[in-house]
């Protein structure tokens, strides 16, 4: 994807950015859209130059506005998402095991503890960790594909993954 305006997917681009012209927020909606659209629910760099480009702002700002917000992803996301809290509650009541089990269950190896969020290699799978869901009273707390599943344990772990 060298020259972005030379293919299809500028003129969807294009058609999104039309769309949000002149309206608050504008920047926040066009990544929104653009980011749903993608298969693997990400902002591509060329993509981000490509916007800014086109609504003459600084990438920068596209950019920071791109990380600010934690629903962006720049790397390529799996099919279905899981995001463990890690608050204090759930951190309590055992959340970082259940970070380890999923992480072993899917085969996700040798990660950073730091890094909050990984892509199993067939792309099925994106594990991420949240500061707090402020569903503490349900500790711990999972996401899978936008749901929420309390009070969760490796048996629930084992029997919702396997129904995805």
């Amino acid at each position: 994807m060298k020259d972005i305006s030379k293919n299809k997917l500028s003129q969807s681009v294009d058609k999104i950015i039309s769309k949000y012209h002149g309206k608050p927020g504008a920047i926040l909606g066009i990544l929104k859209e653009i980011q749903e659209r993608n298969k693997y629910k990400y902002l591509q760099k060329e993509i981000l130059e490509y916007v800014a480009k086109k609504i003459r702002v600084p990438i920068s700002k596209i950019y920071s506005i791109a990380t600010f917000y934690a629903f962006f992803n720049l790397e390529p996301q799996g099919e279905h998402s899981v995001i463990v809290c890690r608050g204090t509650a759930c951190h309590t009541r055992g959340s970082k095991n259940i970070l380890d089990f999923i992480k072993k269950t899917l085969d996700i190896e040798k990660l950073s503890e730091e890094k909050t969020s990984f892509t199993t290699r067939d792309k099925k799978f994106t594990i991420k960790s949240l500061a707090c869901f402020g569903q503490c009273a349900l500790a711990p707390v999972m996401s899978i594909d936008g749901n929420i599943h309390s009070h969760i344990t490796q048996q629930k772990v084992k029997k919702l993954i396997k129904h995805i």
